[in-house]
């Protein structure tokens, strides 16, 4: 389970004690649930009791008690714990980890994507290179949450965007103008800033600070070292496919059998779909980006650990960690490919 499908499992529960009659609150639009602080219990955590209590006239505890019952019903929930004032501590069951790399791997690049709503937008954008790289990164984000979408330039596109991998079309709908992202400083053109970065790093420059902050204009982008973090994303990537290349020659391959020790790569994996959700609600590419330097950190640091060493054999837990190695590779990829930058099968 996911963190957005157990959001929406509490929020089910909170409808369902209000059509029960059980509780008298207006049904929040969303429920947060976060990782517990440290020395906290269970896997996630809740505050959708103490927020309801006042509404309710009830006191946090009892409608935290109220809605323990009907979301310990779910499958995939081992138990849940208030603790505090009305906090809801959730625990997953312990398949949880393998049921979630299972559907990045068979839903792939597609994984986070939801199905078409039948909203359509039109991002238009003013002729400057940085607001149409945004308009052309929020096309790619919109879609996947799926929104029917097509871009238009207000003024005259330059040729140079194609390389950028930018599409202009003119068509009539919703407006959303990203007119408001900070221009690249005077003097720097677009094809300068093609020649000097190349696209990959040309549009992570452009997408990669909120839209308010000035774009990155120096050469850190250009080095290929971990300290660069968009090379870190892109080595993360590759990394991922040179652990299934190992592990072919070692005669075996990935499946998600047991539990694995990386609660960070985890949460990372399941957060994805909710982190495209939000940076379409909010129209902020640049939330996907610093997702995704999170997210290769994660890996980085756990890859160490999936190939066996010495003499040691390919037991179940080395095919577990590579399935979750694959499948961070898998959402790093993707993610790329939303802002419409390259992941690399070799650096």
């Amino acid at each position: 389970m996911t963190p957005a499908e157990l959001s929406r499992t509490v929020l089910h529960a909170v409808c369902r004690a209000v059509e029960d009659g059980a509780l008298r609150a207006p049904v929040p639009e969303s429920v947060s649930v976060e990782r517990p602080r440290p020395g906290g219990r269970g896997d996630y955590a809740t505050n959708v009791a103490l927020r309801l209590a006042g509404p309710a006239g009830q006191r946090p505890r009892a409608v935290a008690e109220m809605l323990r019952h009907r979301i310990a019903e779910v499958p995939g929930i081992a138990g849940i714990e208030i603790t505090g004032p009305g906090f809801l501590n959730i625990t997953l069951d312990a398949g949880a980890q393998q049921a979630l790399v299972r559907e990045v791997l068979e839903r792939g690049s597609r994984y986070g994507w939801t199905a078409p709503t039948g909203a359509v937008a039109q991002p238009g954008y003013r002729a400057e290179v940085r607001a149409a790289v945004t308009a052309d990164a929020l096309r790619r984000i919109l879609v996947s949450q799926g929104t029917l979408v097509r871009t238009s330039c207000e003024g005259a596109a330059d040729p140079v965007w194609a390389e950028l991998g930018v599409r202009v079309e003119a068509q009539g709908g919703l407006r959303y103008l990203p007119t408001d992202v900070t221009p690249v400083p005077a003097g720097e053109s677009a094809r300068e800033l093609l020649r000097r970065l190349g696209p990959d790093a040309a549009r992570w420059a452009l997408l990669r600070p909120a839209g308010h902050d000035h774009p990155f204009a120096g050469d850190e982008l250009m080095t290929r070292q971990e300290s660069n973090p968009l090379f870190k994303i892109q080595y993360a990537c590759s990394r991922a496919r040179a652990l299934t290349r190992n592990a072919a020659r070692l005669d075996f391959g990935s499946a998600a059998e047991t539990h694995v020790d990386a609660a960070a790569l985890t949460t990372a994996i399941g957060d994805y779909p909710a982190i495209l959700a939000g940076a379409a609600r909010h129209r902020a590419p640049d939330r996907l980006a610093r997702y995704l330097e999170g997210t290769a950190d994660a890996l980085l640091a756990f890859q160490h650990t999936v190939l066996p060493m010495g003499d040691e054999k390919p037991l179940a837990a080395h095919r577990s960690r590579l399935a979750l190695a694959e499948a961070a590779g898998t959402v790093l990829a993707g993610g790329l490919s939303l802002l419409g930058i390259s992941a690399p099968e070799h650096l």
